[in-house]
């Protein structure tokens, strides 16, 4: 075993993530709670709580309230006291993961089968569709990858656009509905459809959260995209069969030059 002092600084930048992320559940489990109250729970000198609470405000995890004081006030200003966020109320599962695959599931088995799901699972994308097809509609064809990472950024995708030899990568580090779509990969399908769509080119999803990858990855190529002005609209209703869950869609070789809104290996990695 390593000591502490010959730790990597990746480990150690782990081991402050640890701790920030106790911190933070310590605030959701016992509510608003002072700088004392949150090192006694946790065994923390209030240096080192005030430390990680400095970063977790930063981030918008948690804020900076006065204390709530019931019955007759006592001299002095009220305590400060750190509550979680919207946001950082929303990073933890609050059984929301479970409740989506339930309703899938409930999908799956009454309403038309893997069909069902996958329409379903079009239906969604699109209508959070707006605000990305005006992020990519407003930006330089060669930009669009970069306007869509930072539009998907806004929604909680945590994503990137890197260059790559023939293309580029689109990157997404964090997934709202990992968990749903590890079951149901037709989430991760109806996206890399829509992504094909709106960028005007055949995409390819590498890798996934949901299938066990630390990043969902999708490969776009270079020099491809539709020549107009504005990406394509949203796909015409009922325009393809949906697919049987363990067939991807469009397993018909590619042979037009024509950009296509083709899901290969959309959800599902490449054997």
């Amino acid at each position: 075993m390593k000591n502490v002092g010959e730790a990597p600084q990746e480990e150690l930048a782990t081991g402050e993530r640890s701790t920030r992320n106790r911190v933070a559940r310590s605030i959701l489990d016992h509510g608003p709670s002072t700088v004392a109250d949150l090192a006694g729970r946790l065994g923390l000198t209030q240096a080192a709580v005030r430390r990680h609470l400095d970063t977790l405000v930063s981030e918008n995890v948690v804020e900076p309230r006065e204390q709530r004081v019931y019955g007759a006030r006592t001299r002095g200003r009220p305590a400060k006291v750190f509550a979680l966020t919207d946001c950082g109320r929303d990073a933890f599962d609050q059984s929301y993961d479970t409740l989506a695959v339930d309703a899938l599931r409930w999908i799956e088995q009454h309403a038309g089968g893997e069909a069902a799901v996958a329409a379903f699972a079009r239906d969604r994308i699109e209508a959070q569709s707006e605000a990305y097809r005006a992020a990519v509609a407003a930006a330089e064809p060669e930009e669009r990858t970069e306007a869509l990472a930072k539009a998907l950024s806004r929604d909680g995708y945590a994503a990137t656009a890197r260059s790559a030899p023939v293309g580029e990568q689109l990157c997404q580090h964090h997934c709202p509905v990992a968990h749903a779509a590890e079951k149901y990969p037709q989430l991760c399908e109806a996206e890399t459809e829509f992504f094909s769509r709106l960028l005007g080119t055949h995409v390819q999803r590498l890798a996934t959260i949901a299938h066990g990858d630390g990043v969902c990855t999708t490969f776009i190529p270079r020099g491809t995209p539709q020549s107009g002005t504005s990406p394509p609209g949203p796909a015409p209703q009922d325009s393809t069969t949906p697919q049987d869950s363990t067939t991807p869609q469009d397993s018909t070789t590619q042979t037009s030059t024509t950009p296509s809104a083709s899901a290969s290996t959309a959800g599902r990695n490449p054997a």
